[in-house]
């Protein structure tokens, strides 16, 4: 079962000089998962929240390529939020976490790397669902 301690911020190479700075994610040494597939969240009106589900079995890493945002992580017994306001910085999200993205910065681009491709069964959508399934632990 998921746990709120195995998410964490990730710190991710800057290469940095007079022209700017990159950043990179390489995978098999910067993260436990295979990217599978990248999505991106933008234009997030004021107040909104996005997420608000759970994966049984998905991995993620989040990186506030531009602007910032804040990402509750809850895996049904302790909460913990996390700010992402670098860009050489990720949030990485086991599974079984509810998420709920909030806070966003006008502006904000969120990436998101998964280890699977789309699966609307591996989700949870409704958060009593969740906590049904992480009583069993």
């Amino acid at each position: 079962m998921g746990d709120v301690s195995q998410c964490r911020l990730v710190r991710l190479p800057r290469l940095s000089d007079g022209r700017g700075s990159l950043s990179f994610v390489q995978p098999g040494t910067m993260l436990p998962f295979e990217i599978r597939r990248v999505y991106y969240l933008y234009d997030v009106p004021p107040g909104q929240v996005r997420g608000a589900h759970g994966h049984r079995k998905l991995e993620q890493l989040m990186v506030a390529v531009a602007g910032a945002l804040e990402v509750e992580c809850d895996d049904g017994h302790k909460t913990r939020t996390f700010r992402l306001d670098a860009p050489n910085v990720g949030l990485y999200v086991s599974p079984m976490i509810w998420r709920n993205l909030i806070g966003f910065q006008p502006g904000t681009v969120c990436v998101v790397l998964a280890s699977a491709p789309y699966d609307e069964g591996d989700y949870f959508r409704n958060y009593n669902d969740f906590l049904a399934a992480t009583a069993q632990r």
